[in-house]
């Protein structure tokens, strides 16, 4: 299936080649609230904020549980936000309003972060947003720089992509979608999907799993996926951005725009011991 309502942005791409360079390290800073892996980041460029979401510390793995964690640009953490119920933290994003941010979560539920306190999936400070009725799951991204929201949802037949106006998700209306497709196959070292983020007409997919169950070997790729035309771009392409970390594990992809203006395509990475994980980013910045 493929289906566009127009082009999402003219063809400008991360090049993705090379090796990326090192952004700034939580690890080496201060840890996340809690000490499991990270599972997803988001920034918010207008508060200069970073937003890495994280399975809460005691709870099961399909409990849906997650602890939010906000910190600067120098890696301090301001504050956490323990969501209930809400599935897993692949992708989210971050959406300023004011002084204040929103988030967007697995089940496309929209809430302003509030430090210290806890979100319940039935909590009526929680909007939810069903862009597909027919869809059996749904995840999202938020693309800063053109103001996209992008959906990865599942159907029978396989996942979707679909790209919309972010202040139409925001106010419910998903009927007129940028572009949607079929997610096309690639052949990557791994199958385990760890993240994706768009950037104008391209999105980034990052696949991987753990040293610990590749036995140190590095199968980490990035894949960019036309928009406009549902097929793929560039890659898989192997990188080894923190390859001489601890446990490494692919966790996440976001889009952040500097001040000066210059557009940066940032992986994430979990590293260190069990109930002590750390959070670990690099940038690509170089624009074809």
């Amino acid at each position: 299936m493929l289906g566009t309502c127009g082009t999402v942005l003219a063809d400008v791409y991360f090049y993705l080649y090379g090796q990326p360079r090192l952004g700034p390290r939580i690890d080496n800073l201060k840890a996340l609230h809690d000490v499991t892996v990270q599972q997803g980041f988001a920034f918010d460029n207008v508060n200069q904020r970073l937003f890495v979401s994280q399975l809460r510390y005691g709870s099961a793995a399909t409990s849906g549980d997650l602890v939010i964690t906000e910190l600067d640009f120098a890696g301090k953490r301001l504050g956490y936000m323990d969501l209930t119920g809400f599935g897993h933290g692949i992708a989210f994003g971050a959406q300023s309003v004011g002084s204040s941010t929103g988030g967007y979560g697995q089940k496309l539920g929209r809430f302003k972060f509030t430090s210290c306190s806890t979100l319940s999936k039935a909590s009526s400070a929680l909007t939810v947003l069903t862009p597909v009725s027919a869809a059996t799951q749904h995840t999202c991204s938020i693309d800063p720089v053109t103001n996209h929201l992008i959906v990865r949802y599942q159907m029978t037949d396989g996942n979707v992509l679909a790209v919309y106006d972010l202040a139409a998700a925001t106010a419910g209306n998903f009927s007129a979608p940028l572009a949607h497709f079929t997610q096309p196959a690639f052949d990557s070292l791994s199958s385990t999907f760890q993240g994706y983020m768009a950037y104008g007409e391209n999105l980034y997919v990052l696949t991987d799993i753990s040293y610990s169950d590749s036995d140190g070997v590095v199968n980490s790729q990035v894949t960019s996926i036309n928009l406009n035309t549902g097929t793929v771009e560039q890659g898989p392409l192997l990188t080894k951005a923190g390859s001489t970390l601890g446990y490494r594990e692919p966790e996440g992809l976001a889009i952040y725009k500097a001040l000066a203006g210059e557009i940066r395509l940032f992986l994430g990475f979990a590293s260190g011991n069990a109930e002590d994980r750390r959070s670990n980013i690099f940038y690509k910045n170089v624009l074809v």
